[in-house]
């Protein structure tokens, strides 16, 4: 007979929870990307870059010249040429002895010899060598994800692979909670994970055979975690490794869990999209983040438009939108403890009231995860 999963008398903290699951938890090995690939890794050390672009190259197309022979040239005083310069396209290089590109028409090829109409300076129509990325520049500093402005240095820079950080989370959805699992997924790969996905029933055997560690350094397993007849998630992690926690002291998200399989941390999220995504960011989040190397996420501090209240002992989570004053912006609360999908998609910060505050003020300057970059 299956014993059924039962909350211990009192919820752990969260941070208790936290720092257990976090426990020598080591950044996994950089592994080499393409560009392509990378994108949203967390960066590891890379060499540094070479100088872009090598050579000067013309802004726009236009005549290639040199600005000290065209001093005093107009339309009144025209400055004859022997021979028209080679044309230069814009992105090509620039000939040697020239530092400025003037425009087609600066030169009348009507007569005889051609004639500049024009004066330039130096530089003018000129992208210099090295203007682009200096020589020495990182793509980007160890710890911060890639994104796509940042891959545009690695091309430039003629980098075919990029070294990252890319934690592989496994995520096994139980009892059939597609829309939450879907969630997951998304926001593990927007934070950098290569995502593999299996599915198990309700039941303890099956789970178990599912938290496979091979190859895996994150194990996220979605439903299951109550105490109802059919949750056995709980159970099947105590079976195979060591339960850590169950019944966590975070609202929404209380009946999470946390363990290790061997070496391999594993976070068990409730199955209601709500409760998954508090305990997502709460407690999942930070162990892919410490697995990527990543440094601590942007955070933005602002007072609060009106007040939080929480109940002391749980920490809350808290979704926020940003709203602008006449003289300064501020955070205003959209949902506090009970998250609706609407209020899960327009929130731009996220903030975890801790279980020892009874709350914030109006006024009270709070630091808030951005949602939003």
């Amino acid at each position: 007979m299956v014993t059924a999963q039962r909350l211990p008398a009192s919820l752990t903290p969260l941070d208790a929870a936290l720092a257990a699951v976090l426990r020598d938890l080591a950044p996994v090995q950089p592994v080499e990307l393409p560009p392509a690939d990378a994108l949203r890794c967390v960066a590891a050390e890379m060499p540094a870059l070479r100088a872009y672009p090598l050579h000067d190259v013309a802004v726009a197309d236009g005549w290639p010249m040199r600005a000290n022979d065209l001093v005093g040239a107009s339309s009144y005083a025209p400055l004859p040429l022997a021979g028209l310069p080679v044309w230069v396209a814009a992105g090509a290089a620039m000939p040697d002895g020239t530092d400025c590109v003037v425009d087609a028409n600066a030169i009348d090829t009507s007569g005889p010899l051609p004639q500049v109409l024009a004066e330039a300076i130096p530089g003018q129509g000129v992208r210099r060598a090295g203007s682009d990325i200096a020589a020495g520049r990182a793509v980007m500093p160890a710890g911060e994800p890639l994104l796509p402005r940042s891959l545009l240095l690695a091309r430039a820079a003629g980098l075919e692979l990029l070294r990252v950080r890319r934690p592989r989370l496994r995520i096994v959805n139980i009892c059939n909670g597609q829309l939450t699992a879907q969630l997951v997924a998304d926001i593990a790969r927007l934070a950098g994970a290569e995502v593999v996905y299996a599915e198990a029933t309700p039941d303890v055997t099956e789970i178990a055979d599912a938290l496979e560690t091979a190859g895996c350094d994150l194990i996220i397993t979605i439903g299951g975690t109550g105490v109802g007849h059919t949750d056995a998630a709980v159970n099947a992690l105590a079976r195979c490794g060591t339960l850590l926690a169950h019944g966590i002291a975070l609202q929404p998200g209380r009946t999470a869990a946390v363990g290790r399989i061997d070496a391999t941390p594993v976070v068990a999220l409730p199955g209601g999209p709500d409760q998954a995504f508090a305990a997502w960011w709460a407690i999942a989040l930070p162990v892919l983040d410490r697995l990527s190397g990543r440094r601590p996420r942007q955070t933005l501090a602002l007072p609060l438009e009106r007040k939080i209240a929480s109940g002391v002992g749980i920490a809350e989570v808290v979704l926020l939108t940003r709203q602008q004053g006449p003289q300064k912006d501020f955070w205003t609360p959209l949902a506090i403890g009970d998250l609706s999908l609407d209020a899960i998609a327009r929130a731009e910060g996220l903030l975890i009231v801790p279980g020892a505050a009874e709350g914030f003020a109006a006024g009270t300057v709070v630091d808030a995860y951005m949602l939003r970059e």
